[in-house]
């Protein structure tokens, strides 16, 4: 039976991720912090370990011992807070979690990266396309991250391969999908210049199926994948598709960028100014990845690895809906 170590194993990604590794008949270690939410493994067969993985301190070695491939989901996924603190998790934690999985000697390494570095404003981009300037704390030390890891791969045998996620979206998505179908059903759909921007939305099943390629796929070793789903859409587009399987009228409300811009540069410098922890309602960011161009190249994956989504649209949004009017049940 082979062996795999997931940290992050509690959250969105880690849990789908968990999932489908015993579906496919693994054993599965999964690396949580002790103040943890478990509810999305309630059920799951899988030993937990708890640790932080930005404190050496707390990792223990043996977790590794055996381990085929170690998948590193844990990180700080945020557009508000101080870098050093983003630095702590995501760079820190990731070069603490490589090293011991290398000296234990763990076979793949596999990495969630973002698309995030690669900023805004653009279509179609691909892998090789530098990344963008004045990048968020979040983006900066993915960055970081994954640029530490192809220098580290030179001198481990270890094999390291980064995924760079899109806009994921699916069941158990509270962070995102949450929030927007509840805003969605009262009725309010507000848009940045109609809509009229590319997004690049990743259905968690296909991200899923991505992550699964890149950790038994010999091409995949000392390469990085944009994954989506492939789509050439707009948000209004997608808009229309969730207010139709919600059953409600879609009504947009249109927000030009430059009003909702500086709307959430002074949101957002309040909140700086004042120290206010609590996460600002705006940010430049969400600003940004509602109101310019934010689209992704999935052919490297697809030529590479053999990557199909095999979720279309409308059947993530079905299911996606079909999760949040469950939960609302409960």
């Amino acid at each position: 039976m082979k062996k795999a170590l997931v940290t992050g194993a509690n959250g969105f990604i880690g849990s789908s991720l968990v999932k489908r590794l015993r579906e496919q008949g693994f054993e599965v270690i999964g690396l949580v912090r002790k103040t943890s939410d478990l509810s999305f493994l309630e059920g799951v067969d899988v030993k937990l370990v708890y640790g932080d993985i930005a404190n050496n301190n707390t990792l223990d070695k043996d977790w590794f011992e055996g381990v085929d491939v170690v998948f590193h989901v844990a990180g700080l996924a945020a557009d508000w807070g101080p870098f050093e603190k983003f630095k702590r998790v995501n760079f820190d934690g990731t070069v603490n979690v490589a090293k011991l999985a290398s000296n234990v000697g763990v076979k793949r390494f596999v990495y969630i990266s973002t698309v995030a570095f690669h900023g805004f404003g653009r279509t179609n981009i691909k892998e090789t396309d530098p990344p963008a300037e004045n990048l968020i704390p979040y983006a900066a030390t993915k960055l970081m991250a994954e640029n530490w890891l192809w220098e580290f791969a030179k001198e481990t045998s270890m094999e390291i391969t980064a995924i760079r996620p899109g806009n994921v979206f699916g069941p158990n998505d509270r962070t995102f999908m949450l929030k927007y179908l509840k805003e969605i059903e009262k009725g309010k759909v507000p848009q940045i210049n109609h809509g009229k921007s590319k997004t690049c939305p990743t259905f968690i099943y296909n991200l899923i199926d991505a992550i699964m390629l890149a950790s038994h796929h010999p091409a995949a070793v000392g390469e990085a994948f944009i994954v989506t789903d492939g789509l050439d859409i707009t948000w209004n587009e997608f808009n229309k598709k969730l207010t139709e399987a919600l059953g409600v009228e879609f009504k947009p409300v249109s927000i030009p960028y430059g009003v909702a811009m500086a709307a959430a540069k002074i949101y957002y410098g309040i909140h700086s100014l004042l120290g206010i922890k609590k996460e600002p309602f705006l940010t430049p960011y969400r600003i940004n990845n509602g109101g310019k161009d934010y689209h992704f190249s999935i052919e490297k994956i697809k030529t590479t690895l053999g990557f199909q989504p095999a979720y279309d649209l409308d059947t993530a949004v079905k299911m996606t809906v079909e999760w949040y009017m469950n939960i609302k049940v409960k």
